[in-house]
């Protein structure tokens, strides 16, 4: 990268060669939260890889309106690409505009009550296997809801072995690129165990996604699905030569990744997070099943459920606050560009991180208390625009925003109706920012079944349905 102008404050406490890589490594979350205290822009080093780093939100604003001179790009994207590939949220800017005009109809929101079909029928399936009084695994459990909604809807013609192939793949490859991220390419490249699982993992997903997209070519059949209308997508108004182009089997395969990974990692962190947060909030708590024993009297919460789940809309928006998936985000400056009255040369990387955005104090009346009712309508338009962003912001903003919320929040509504989750004692649940998505690490609760009335139901077996209510549509409680 270029050098950052030297006016930029540096932080301190950078070792020789190493930077603040040890700093970063030992606490990133901290370290990201020091750095506003020093300045608006502040310069750090991570062994050889450089960056800004943006602390107002007004000017990670400017970063995310002006995706021109701020292009997708920096430490973090360009390793992520590697797996991703050239899909609409690492794409360049040259790219995105032709990918999000022909990607765009697959989100609109005139689809969403079918994809809400799937939503709500995928978390029924998961959770109608747990059982009262024992202890899960809760980030595998969200995940696994996560993971069969985002399956469902994005190719629910492909068979379940190569989707649950991918999911152990993409799950290696998420692990793997953050570590290899801030590592020098001359020893990224030794063979090393880790290294050699990630490139077979990356190997694997790729042929898994063609072996999916040939088998769809081949059928025909238009299955109402993601990849059905990815394939159909065409660029109308690509100008001359290109009318009618339709996306490649390599753009349809990055497209997949994307969706995969975005959909399955950021609602599955999210939602465990929410979980684990309601378990020591048991006030909250109440407030929430009593919303869910009111609109879904014990069933599955639909599409049609959402304007009346407004305590479960706001304990996810608040989730997301202190805990945002993409924690850390960064770009590339394509050009000479100026933040905060300071010249930044092309080639620079900027990085900026929702998590330090969202746990400032001048933003966020005490920030670091999970507060839902913040979200409430008499209070929600006091927090400034530029101080919430868990799907970004601008023309790169997240197009599967109303996706992610509604899928988690009916999640969490059909999970509330039947189950109320207790904490383990003796564990620590720690946030574990090694990963491109922020999730909860050491996370074991204890599931309690609950009545169609909201009674807990002990020593009986919830997913039996003794005790428990049945879903209200049985066409969503499919699996």
């Amino acid at each position: 990268m270029a050098q950052a102008d030297c006016s930029f404050v540096i932080a301190p406490g950078a070792l020789p060669l190493l930077g603040h890589t040890l700093r970063f490594l030992r606490d990133p979350l901290r370290f990201l939260r020091s750095l506003p205290d020093i300045g608006d822009v502040v310069t750090i080093r991570l062994g050889p890889v450089g960056a800004v780093v943006v602390c107002a939100p007004e000017l990670v604003r400017q970063v995310l309106v002006d995706d021109r001179t701020f292009d997708k790009g920096g430490f973090l994207f360009d390793r992520s690409r590697e797996f991703l590939g050239n899909g609409l949220g690492t794409c360049l800017h040259k790219d995105h505009r032709r990918q999000r005009r022909m990607i765009q109809p697959a989100f609109h929101r005139a689809r969403l009550p079918g994809y809400a079909r799937e939503m709500s029928a995928q978390a029924h399936a998961v959770t109608d296997a747990w059982r009262h009084g024992r202890t899960i695994d809760v980030l595998a459990e969200t995940t696994a809801i996560s993971l069969r909604t985002t399956a469902a809807t994005i190719f629910s013609a492909a068979p379940a072995a190569l989707r649950e192939s991918l999911a152990a793949d993409l799950a290696t490859l998420e692990e793997g690129v953050f570590r290899r991220m801030l590592l020098p390419p001359h020893v990224d490249a030794v063979p090393t165990p880790g290294k050699r699982r990630y490139d077979r993992a990356h190997a694997r997903s790729r042929q898994t996604i063609n072996r999916i997209i040939a088998d769809y070519r081949a059928d025909g059949v238009d299955h109402g699905d993601l990849m059905s209308m990815l394939l159909a997508a065409q660029d109308d108004l690509a100008g001359p030569g290109t009318e009618g182009a339709r996306l490649s089997d390599d753009e349809v395969r990055d497209q997949v990744m994307s969706f995969l990974f975005a959909s399955t990692d950021t609602i599955g962190k999210a939602l465990a997070w929410a979980l684990h947060l309601l378990g020591g909030h048991p006030h909250i708590a109440e407030r929430l099943h009593a919303e869910a024993d009111a609109v879904l009297a014990g069933g599955v919460a639909g599409f049609d459920d959402l304007p009346r789940l407004e305590v479960t809309r706001n304990i996810i928006t608040e989730t997301m606050r202190l805990y945002p998936p993409g924690w850390l985000l960064t770009r590339t400056t394509t050009v000479d560009a100026e933040l905060g009255g300071r010249h930044i040369p092309a080639g620079t990387d900027v990085a900026f991180s929702p998590y330090q955005i969202h746990h400032r104090g001048d933003l966020f009346t005490e920030p670091e208390r999970f507060d839902p009712d913040r979200w409430a309508p008499d209070r929600a338009g006091a927090i400034p625009r530029e101080a919430f962003l868990p799907f970004g912001g601008g023309a790169r903003k997240c197009i599967g925003d109303a996706y992610a919320l509604t899928e988690a929040t009916l999640a969490l509504a059909t999970i509330a109706a039947r189950w109320r989750l207790e904490p383990t004692p003796g564990r620590r649940v720690r946030a574990a920012p090694y990963a491109l998505a922020l999730g909860p690490k050491g996370l074991f609760m204890r599931t309690v079944a609950r009545d169609v009335a909201g009674h807990e139901v002990r020593g009986r077996s919830a997913a039996s349905g003794e005790g428990a209510g049945r879903p209200k549509d049985t066409s969503a409680s499919r699996p």
